[in-house]
């Protein structure tokens, strides 16, 4: 959502005359999107922000001085003591306000502004967008989120649950259809709740437009249903891909994360999406170290992700959030005991992928590539149908779908050549 955002914001710019620069020596505006999911965001923002106080403005600015200005859910939550922490901040904006960006700019040639607001009555992507890829598009279906994980503080910032109107999605993405996207992400806090239980009708809708890719993210284990499960089998641009945040293997601190499932309710959805399709490759996040997990509740979570075999684990030591219910709750484990527990997950983590990625070796799939690898110009990278990354030789395949060999099977790639 944060990228998505972004690429609307440079759009917006972008069509009121304002160049995209590759360098803060180049600016006279810059901004940060934020998330404030946990803390090591925060420490960034403000060590970044302060760090380009000294850098002087380009020779011929029309400004007086750079615009600096933070967005997204710090600039929500923080609003005007973001400028009292960080002297050369101008500008605090927050999540339902984006489209007010260059105005807020416009008055901080003369003075600091803050402008938050509690709601949006208008759903966010009535906005120009930028895109990334011209073969890709990010496309949210709703906005906020009414679960209220007791370690998180997204629905005091994003706001409560909006759904866009059906007919607006598909509209939108019968555009991106006809610029020539090729793989579109549908984009929601928890899009299994989209509208009141119609996310499978809305991706039938969808799947009918004929995108060679169709994605999304992010699902809550309570709310996937049955019918979107099956989609797995029939839909044909559904790619096999799924993000289930588990969070936990214990019931215990499943209950204290007010997460309103238990492990085997989870294990029972990963039952039935393996039964549709049993190739599918399962992602999900975890929080090492919820305040009061002891060593039996961490062995709960390392066995399911033993037992369930992610391709990909987005694993985060709990970060405490102020103004959540979590932050309330004491805990004395000390410190040392949390990371040895994150860095065995880890290492567990790495094994499993290995080892899922090994079934791979000697297929041959379709692979949309993205571009060069960042640190070898001879290598295209791309993406399988399961999400996963793969390299090969060669040069000006962006945007383009390729059957590849796989040859070779690492933990967080495959390698292969082209047919």
């Amino acid at each position: 959502m944060n990228k998505h955002d972004s690429e609307r914001i440079a759009g917006m710019l972008e069509s009121l005359g304002n160049l995209e620069v590759g360098t803060i020596e180049e600016s006279d505006v810059v901004i940060y999107m934020t998330c404030c999911v946990r803390e090591a965001a925060d420490v960034r923002l403000y060590g970044q922000a302060a760090s380009i106080k000294n850098i002087p403005l380009r020779k011929n600015s029309p400004f007086d001085k750079r615009i600096v200005c933070v967005g997204g859910c710090i600039g929500q939550r923080d609003g005007n003591t973001l400028i009292d922490k960080v002297s050369n901040i101008n500008v605090v904006f927050g999540t339902h306000n984006i489209g007010n960006l260059p105005a807020l700019i416009d008055k901080a040639k003369d003075d600091n502004v803050v402008e938050i607001l509690e709601r949006s009555e208008n759903f966010p992507t009535d906005l120009p967008t930028k895109r990334d890829n011209f073969w890709a598009a990010w496309l949210p279906i709703m906005i906020g989120c009414n679960n209220f994980c007791s370690y998180c503080i997204v629905p005091y910032v994003r706001g409560r649950e909006k759904s866009r109107p059906m007919q607006d999605i598909i509209d939108e993405a019968i555009q991106y259809k006809e610029q020539g996207v090729k793989e579109l992400t549908l984009l929601g806090q928890n899009v299994n709740s989209y509208d009141h239980g119609k996310f499978y009708e809305l991706l039938c809708e969808i799947d009918k437009i004929g995108f060679d890719r169709l994605r999304f993210a992010t699902s809550h284990p309570k709310d996937i249903s049955d019918n979107v499960i099956k989609a797995f089998g029939t839909l044909k641009s559904l790619q096999p891909q799924l993000h289930l945040p588990v969070q936990s293997g214990s019931n215990r601190i499943l209950k204290e994360m007010n997460r309103r499932y238990t492990a085997e309710h989870y294990l029972g959805l990963i039952d039935k999406l393996r039964n549709v399709n049993p190739d599918i490759a399962l992602s999900t996040d975890i929080i090492v170290g919820f305040p009061g997990e002891s060593e039996d509740d961490f062995m709960d979570t390392y066995n399911l992700i033993d037992k369930v075999g992610y391709t990909q684990v987005f694993s985060f030591i709990y970060s405490r959030r102020e103004g959540t219910p979590a932050a309330k709750i004491p805990d004395d484990t000390p410190k040392e005991v949390i990371q040895d527990r994150f860095n065995r997950l880890v290492d567990l983590i790495a094994k499993r992928a290995y080892e899922i990625n090994q079934k791979d070796k000697d297929t041959i799939v379709d692979v949309l590539f993205e571009g060069e690898s960042k640190k070898d110009k001879s290598i295209q990278t791309g993406k399988t149908p399961k999400g996963q990354t793969v390299h090969v030789k060669g040069k000006n395949l962006a945007g383009q779908i390729k059957k590849v060999q796989i040859d070779e099977c690492k933990t967080w790639y495959l390698t292969g050549q082209i047919l």
